[in-house]
């Protein structure tokens, strides 16, 4: 059992027979009252996100999921294949299960799939990913004052807001959790 003080953001819990990750929590004490856990949840089976409120210290179920290591192959029409690092069996994953991740996706990274009663059904990515710029503006002279951005477009069809300074064919660290520029490698 998961207890309401234990609640972070990628925590996975099970109401009623059913998997949720949070996607945020707040802890709210309220002046008259007791105190109680404004979450919103994402089902890890129809990806549906709902908002849920407990009572503070109320216990929820923790579900049994088990996590692979797959390593990404290839994209194609029927979805995403990925190969089994232990087994070394390939399996397909759909676009729903995939997600948002498939800006991620390069071949050959590693990732974990979890498994929810032997059923795949989410994508659970690194931190951090590197991707090259396949599209950006070119950078105007005297445009770094402003500390802004300019967008730019990865190798994965990402869109990113990236510093002037970054140019075509530039490798990116990208965080995969926000989709947010990181910093410029270097190689």
């Amino acid at each position: 059992m998961i207890s309401t003080s234990e609640f972070k953001k990628g925590v996975c819990i099970e109401i009623e027979g059913t998997p949720y990750v949070i996607v945020e929590f707040q802890h709210v004490k309220p002046g008259k009252g007791n105190a109680f856990v404004r979450t919103r949840i994402k089902n890890l089976v129809t990806n549906n996100t709902i908002d849920k409120t407990f009572k503070s210290g109320e216990k929820v179920g923790e579900p049994e999921l088990e996590k692979k290591r797959m390593q990404f192959l290839y994209a194609d029409g029927a979805g995403y294949q990925f190969m089994d690092l232990d087994a070394y069996e390939q399996l397909s994953l759909d676009k729903e299960t995939v997600g948002d991740n498939k800006y991620y996706l390069i071949e050959n990274l590693e990732i974990e799939v979890l498994y929810y009663k032997g059923r795949p059904i989410a994508v659970e990515m690194p931190n951090f990913v590197e991707l090259k710029v396949t599209y950006c503006e070119p950078a105007i002279k005297g445009d770094t004052v402003s500390g802004g951005g300019k967008p730019c477009t990865v190798s994965t069809g990402l869109n990113v807001i990236v510093p002037y300074h970054i140019k075509l064919n530039d490798i990116l660290k990208i965080d995969t959790r926000s989709g947010e520029y990181v910093e410029k490698i270097n190689k």
